[in-house]
């Protein structure tokens, strides 16, 4: 695998040694401002390993084979852990990513014929559109500063706005993109309570806020049900979207009121969050990756330049060094950063021993930096993803929409987002980052660049800026 001898090695906390065991006040402290920087180096290192955090005990899972045992093949013996509950459930309820059981059947299978391949090339002229409308600001104000963290927010919600909703989301303000933001910062830190496990209805004082972002999101979303119950029910022509599709379920043998609001909060609050994030993370690696961003804008202006270009939903195929990019940044900033099941009952794979009641903790973002599995596992290297090196990366080391059952219902949709956004943007514009870009990774839900993504962007003068025109 080619890789640069100087490859860019983007902002990460460095691993607790082996031997500084955080104390107990230490922990609480760590998980509520960044659990990302609490884990140590076997965390890293190590195949496994059994622990216990606040007297439950745990086993932090690095392994590929155990980790498709618990994911994938002996997946019925696990179930969401409490923790993880605690903190989502509040925000999510019985959305698709929280719910458990018949109510999280129910609500896969409803949803499935939105997420076919077929369903999800049908969205990508708009996905293509949308980009373009939203390139115009910078064509406004070309070399001005930007927060391509915000920007991008701005440019996922459109984009799902216009595919799954048509548009048709009802807001009291133009900053809606903002509102969700705001209901995912307040509401999705972790509190201390979660950690002891208090029952859910004793108030978490970290939430106290975020509760009144709640219930203005909830009537948000009951006004946009409403109405288009209204339009249904008077006969008028409403899009087939995925507003429609889920208020056709609704019934006594599919889904509850509640659990279509549930849904929809789910899909607006973290479906546009997770890509937003990742795509914000690909343009500042980029950046300061100068030989890797020129492979990548060489890709997308010879592919532009064409006489006759594929349809948009054939692009993330045709510019594999482009997807290459998008999915490294991922490896390194993986938008869901943790994975956490709780055994039913005893289990093993090998020599990794899994008591019942035992919560299993796979994290993505060690997983994904992890000495045993990558080469210059803390440094971006998207050529490990070009389709020649693909083969070499095992399916259950990279997991930045998850395996098995649960695996994201989204993933096409947003890679197939992805790819069209960074074709568009990076045939036009030169992101460069400012000197006072120093993000930092913060574990807010998503992996999230604490103090933005401050960058300049510059038209780029190329015959490909014409043909994405």
């Amino acid at each position: 695998m080619d890789s640069p001898l100087q490859a860019f090695v983007p902002p990460a906390p460095v691993p607790r040694r082996r031997e500084a065991v955080p104390g107990f006040l230490e922990i609480v402290r760590t998980m509520q401002r960044n659990p990302l920087e609490l884990w140590g180096e076997p965390s890293y290192e190590d195949r496994w390993i059994h622990t216990g955090f606040f007297n439950e005990r745990t086993v932090i899972v690095n392994d590929p084979g155990v980790i498709r045992h618990v994911l994938v093949d002996n997946a019925k013996n696990y179930r969401m852990a409490t923790i993880r509950q605690l903190i989502l459930r509040p925000i999510l309820r019985d959305g698709l990513l929280t719910a458990e059981g018949p109510v999280w059947k129910r609500s896969r299978k409803a949803m499935a014929p939105v997420f076919t391949p077929r369903h999800i090339h049908g969205f990508a002229q708009t996905m293509l559109e949308r980009t373009k409308s939203f390139a115009e600001r910078y064509e406004a104000a070309p070399g001005a500063r930007h927060d391509i963290a915000a920007d991008m927010t701005d440019l996922t919600f459109d984009i799902l706005s216009q595919t799954l909703f048509s548009g048709d989301i009802v807001t009291a303000t133009d900053d809606f993109a903002g509102d969700v933001e705001n209901l995912l910062h307040t509401m999705g830190r972790v509190d201390p309570l979660d950690l002891l496990k208090a029952p859910r209805w004793i108030p978490r004082p970290t939430r106290l806020n975020g509760n009144r972002v709640m219930a203005k999101f909830r009537g948000i979303v009951e006004d946009t049900l409403r109405r288009r119950r209204q339009r249904i029910a008077s006969g008028e022509d409403v899009p087939d979207d995925f507003l429609t599709l889920l208020l056709r379920q609704e019934g006594p043998d599919g889904l509850s009121a509640d659990e279509i609001s549930d849904n929809i909060i789910t899909f607006i609050g973290a479906g546009h969050e997770t890509t937003s994030r990742a795509l914000g993370w690909t343009l500042y690696c980029l950046a300061n990756a100068a030989e890797d961003r020129d492979l990548v804008e060489a890709e997308i202006d010879e592919f532009l330049a064409r006489d006759t270009l594929p349809p948009a939903h054939e692009w993330h195929t045709a510019l594999p060094k482009t997807r290459a990019a998008f999915e490294e940044a991922m490896r390194l900033y993986p938008p869901a950063p943790s994975i956490n099941r709780a055994a039913l009952a005893d289990d093993r794979f090998g020599d990794c021993v899994i008591p019942a009641g035992v919560t299993v903790l796979i994290m993505p973002w060690t997983l994904h930096r992890h000495k045993l599995l990558w080469d210059k596992p803390n440094a971006f290297v998207p050529s490990r993803f070009w389709p020649e090196n693909r083969d070499a990366i095992d399916r259950y080391q990279y997991l930045p929409f998850g395996v098995g059952p649960r695996i994201c219902i989204g993933m096409g949709f947003a890679l197939q987002e992805a790819v069209i956004a960074l074709a568009v943007l990076l045939s036009r514009f030169r992101f460069d980052v400012t000197d006072d870009c120093r993000p930092w990774p913060v574990q807010k839900l998503t992996t999230q660049p604490q103090g933005g993504l401050p960058m300049t962007v510059t038209p780029r003068n190329r015959t490909a800026r014409a043909a994405s025109a």
